[in-house]
């Protein structure tokens, strides 16, 4: 049959691809733009022609002149044709050059272009059901999800997420065991480490690499005392008997997570508390069709749902799990309680009890 084409959509779509290849481009011109210093000179500095960009950041002027022009058309710099300069704006200046703050944003592009590096394998996975585990990653893989998770931890994790827990800041401050599963780099250990200094914390991580990396994180924050890190799988962290166990953005990423979670109860105390931390995600698939739940299944396409089939049993309950997929994984452990405490535009947070 003969089906009429509509041209205007048919163009609408070419015009929305145009954009996307300029968006996946921009993903590597942001990590350029960060690694060269490109964004910190014109905050530090002010407006800037090609010449004194590549004067103040050592670089070639025909590579920050074309930089320049992609951004300034994408809206990341502004550019005034009657001086020649090209000038960061204030909001752009703390999402591109303050790590301190919630809104940064380097590390959320260079995850993005770590990830779609492995296309190529991740392609043959999906024609196999095999998986490409978290190891097999670039290192702006491991790099930019520490750096794009930290600024919210820093943000949220002391002041919201764990006083919504209950008891669990009380016990923190008179002194307190915990285990942090699947951290990483070892930010949000380091972190509550540092506020909690009569507590002790255990991080692990399958990861060797990451773990080398989290215990010189430790010392150099001066909580090496009291922040020590294992390498092991989620359902084989050593110890029992913790006040409280953390998991932040890692549970979707394993092979098998409800045998890390009746791991996590084993080692629980009788009164412990688990604070889950999983990516923004309702239980409906419409519920996730926004700019939010894209990104994510995406990153659940190339990097977390292939994480989880490289490991055994292979899950995969995907980046947009949601709160019912959680709770049964949970409950499938033994735990009885379950229940959300917090939220922000890119995480919910979960209270679990035995």
């Amino acid at each position: 049959m003969t089906v009429a084409i509509d041209v205007d959509k048919l163009m609408g779509l070419v015009y929305k691809a145009v954009d996307e290849v300029g968006a996946t481009l921009n993903a590597a011109l942001v990590v350029m733009g960060d690694r060269l210093g490109f964004y910190q000179a014109l905050a530090d500095q002010g407006p800037a022609t090609p010449a004194e960009l590549a004067e103040r950041t050592s670089t070639d002027e025909h590579y920050t002149r074309e930089w320049l022009n992609a951004q300034a058309a994408g809206g990341y710099v502004e550019y005034d044709p009657g001086t020649g300069r090209y000038t960061l704006p204030p909001e752009q200046t703390v999402a591109l050059t303050d790590p301190s703050s919630p809104a940064y944003l380097p590390g959320f592009f260079q995850i993005a272009l770590g990830t779609v590096h492995h296309t190529t394998e991740t392609i043959e996975a999906a024609r196999s059901g095999a998986g490409v585990g978290w190891h097999e990653h670039t290192s702006d893989v491991h790099v930019g999800c520490e750096r794009f998770f930290r600024p919210s931890y820093n943000a949220n994790l002391l002041p919201s997420w764990l006083p919504a827990l209950d008891g669990v800041v009380e016990k923190l401050e008179r002194g307190a065991t915990v285990a942090d599963i699947g951290c990483g780099h070892g930010a949000s250990t380091i972190l509550m480490a540092g506020a909690f200094p009569r507590s002790t914390f255990v991080g692990s991580d399958y990861h060797a690499g990451s773990i080398d990396t989290a215990r010189q994180r430790a010392a150099e924050a001066g909580v090496a005392d009291r922040a020590s890190f294992e390498v092991a799988a989620a359902d084989r962290f050593s110890g029992s008997g913790y006040d409280l166990v953390t998991t932040f953005d890692a549970l979707h990423d394993m092979g098998d997570p409800v045998g890390a979670a009746r791991h996590v109860r084993e080692a629980l105390a009788p009164d412990g508390t688990w604070m889950l931390v999983e990516p923004m995600a309702g239980d409906r698939v419409e519920d996730n069709l926004n700019p939010v739940g894209r990104a994510y299944y995406g990153f659940s396409t190339l990097l977390c749902t292939p994480a989880s089939l490289s490991q055994p049993v292979g899950l995969a309950l995907g980046t947009q799990a949601g709160p019912a997929r959680i709770r049964d994984v949970t409950k499938a452990a033994g735990f009885t309680r379950f229940r959300t405490v917090a939220e922000t535009p890119f995480n919910l947070v979960f209270e679990v009890r035995p």
